[in-house]
């Protein structure tokens, strides 16, 4: 189909200037059904503007724009939320996909909230929530989760322990917690990862209850919202706050053993399933959905509690500052 007959579709991809990010943005670009114009945010300036100018060269247009964005920072989100709304730009697909792990220290963010979950849950949740209101009528929405949110897939990752959204963004305050006795600073980081990535589903599930609970003819109520289990990629930036001898083993050797572990793919698959997932493959399109892969499958058994589920968002509400009512949703656009 020539360029000027294919449809055109605009995603913003948190995450999108490295590792399953980048891949899912190159994915789109090569669509052959549409042509796809992407805004890629990331932390760190120079990676982002190096990640579009490559992309915009290998599609040969000016078809990705680089965007900063900390989702460390609420101030920096409400900055970056606004600018999109000034400009009015819609956007047919959201990507909430960015992600980190501080295996050996406690970091926080900007905030005072625990770093992991701050970054990795609350980030996501405000920004999602500012940007509701360019989402068109039939957008996607794909949050990326992870395996290691399921003791049952035995990832090798510490399980999930959800003891509430306040406990989770301020540890300190968790006297059990601090009681509880011998983990090791390595494993509580990597608890806190697998924790956070709980939080993706219920967060995932929340949003598709509260969008189908929108009244029938609502311009969100067409919305689909899906969690993503990428698998383990070795060799991404994901193991960029480990020690150094750990870096170089999860770059060098790990991608090695990639056949030899369970949905362990290279960034260029888990970035492809992504891809088809953000454009609505396959048909028809689901929502309120775990997709492992390009394979719809069950999350974890606590994943469905609707209860926990709810607390977190209301909670989560609080703590960034925006009405987590259903009025407020349903009063967007």
């Amino acid at each position: 189909m020539p360029t000027e007959l294919r449809p055109t579709r605009r995603a913003l991809i948190t995450g999108g200037s490295s590792g399953l990010g980048l891949a899912c943005a190159r994915s789109l670009l090569q669509d052959p059904g549409t042509q796809w114009s992407l805004l890629i945010a990331s932390r760190n300036a120079a990676d982002g503007q190096r990640a579009a100018d490559t992309l915009n060269r290998e599609a040969g247009r000016s078809a990705v724009r680089y965007l900063p964005l900390d989702l460390g920072s609420l101030q920096a989100i409400h900055s970056f939320a606004d600018a999109l709304l000034a400009r009015g730009e819609r956007l047919d697909a959201l990507v909430l996909n960015a992600g980190l792990q501080f295996r050996d220290s406690e970091q926080r963010t900007a905030d005072g909230f625990e770093a992991t979950f701050g970054t990795n849950h609350l980030g996501h949740f405000l920004l999602l929530h500012r940007l509701l209101p360019l989402l068109q009528a039939q957008a996607r929405v794909a949050v990326v989760s992870s395996g290691t949110h399921d003791a049952a897939q035995r990832t090798g990752m510490p399980v999930p322990r959800f003891v509430g959204a306040e406990l989770l963004a301020h540890p300190e305050q968790d006297v059990q917690r601090q009681f509880a006795g011998a983990d090791a600073p390595s494993v509580q980081g990597r608890r806190r990862y697998s924790t956070s990535k709980l939080c993706n589903v219920y967060f995932t599930y929340e949003l598709d209850r509260r969008l189908r609970a929108l009244p029938p003819g609502h311009a969100l109520a067409g919305v689909a919202v899906n969690a993503f289990d990428p698998g383990l990629m070795p060799g991404t930036g994901l193991a960029r706050a480990y020690p150094p001898a750990l870096r170089w083993v999860w770059k060098n050797i790990m991608p090695v053993l990639r056949l030899l572990v369970r949905n362990a793919n290279a960034p260029e698959t888990s970035g492809a399933a992504l891809a088809a997932l953000v454009r609505g493959e396959p048909l028809p399109v689901s929502t309120g959905a775990y997709y492992e892969g390009r394979k719809p499958i069950r999350s974890s058994t606590p994943s469905y509690d609707t209860v926990a589920a709810r607390a977190l968002w209301e909670a989560s509400a609080r703590m960034v500052g925006v009405d987590a009512s259903m009025a407020a949703m349903a009063a967007m656009r």
